[in-house]
């Protein structure tokens, strides 16, 4: 199962959809293990985009201390 490419605060949104499933509680196991697949892809794709993003502002910071 290929994970959406959606943007962070929309991967968030999904995440905490794919929580509320789990909370419930009814659902089969192959479904359950999709759900945990897909949110699992999706929290790997916003952690590289925190990462990306935490090393952009570093870079920034540090073309500001040359100037």
């Amino acid at each position: 199962m290929e994970t959406p490419n959606y943007s962070y605060s929309k991967a968030l949104e999904r995440i905490e959809e794919i929580l509320g499933i789990l909370e419930e509680g009814d659902k089969g196991m192959d479904e359950l293990s999709e759900l945990v697949k897909e949110a699992s892809g999706l929290v790997k794709k916003c952690k590289s985009k925190l990462r990306m993003t935490e090393e952009e502002i570093a870079k920034a910071f540090d073309e500001g201390k040359e100037a």
